[in-house]
């Protein structure tokens, strides 16, 4: 059976990550978590304290652009491809709130968009991958056989984030995290440089009401209806 290239685009903690994981698993496909990518940069950027609460240099990440290599190594103890800068492992920092909340202004910069997504782009090269974030179906992959868009209520968003927060150790408020998702909903919505948008030929699923065992097997159907008319 051909292989497709299957995008999955949508709003922050919708579960993209989760069930691209899970489908790329399924199908034996390459999983790319761009998402992680652009919180990779962020991480780079704070902690070359280019981005803060009082600044963002946007000038000096831009120049240090050639010097962030990001790739992703396949960790047989967690089940998933982990995130590494420049040869450390990651992971873990990129997934707090203090890097989700500067991680869409990171990604507003056309520069650090533009080198991401020639990264995904080859990435994706040979189809038989599943890609997350959000302009995977507008910008990275236009042509991809299979698009769909997540969305769900912010309120439901917050408080998965939130429980995730939660069970990994942080010390954090809902309604810092509901904050945070309003947020980064506007910027992504409303960025310049390929925002945050549903692809025409995109299958919106709202997960509001699905566990992630009731998503993963409505997708499922949709993309082997989509490998039956692609083959």
């Amino acid at each position: 059976m051909s292989k497709i290239t299957i995008a999955i685009d949508g709003y922050s903690s919708t579960g993209k990550s989760t069930v691209a994981k899970r489908l790329a698993k399924h199908l034996g496909y390459a999983y790319v978590d761009s998402g992680a990518m652009y919180r990779a940069v962020t991480w780079f950027a704070m902690t070359h304290n280019f981005i803060n609460k009082e600044k963002f240099d946007i000038d000096s990440l831009v120049s240090h652009l050639d010097a962030i290599h990001i790739n992703f190594i396949f960790n047989k103890d967690v089940g998933f491809a982990e995130v590494y800068l420049n040869g450390e492992n990651i992971e873990k920092h990129i997934r707090t709130l203090e890097v989700s909340s500067f991680v869409s202004k990171v990604a507003e910069v056309s520069e650090v968009r533009s080198q991401l997504v020639n990264q995904q782009q080859k990435l994706g090269k040979g189809k038989g991958v599943v890609m997350d974030g959000r302009d995977i179906g507008t910008v990275v992959f236009p042509d991809a056989e299979l698009k769909l868009f997540l969305t769900a209520s912010p309120e439901n968003r917050a408080k998965r984030r939130f429980d995730e927060l939660i069970k990994d150790g942080d010390e954090v408020l809902y309604d810092d995290v509901l904050k945070n998702v309003q947020e980064r909903d506007y910027i992504d919505s409303h960025r310049k440089d390929s925002p945050l948008v549903k692809a025409e030929d995109a299958i919106e699923i709202d997960n509001s009401n699905m566990s992630k065992d009731e998503q993963f097997h409505v997708i499922l159907g949709i993309v082997n209806k989509a490998l039956k008319e692609n083959a």
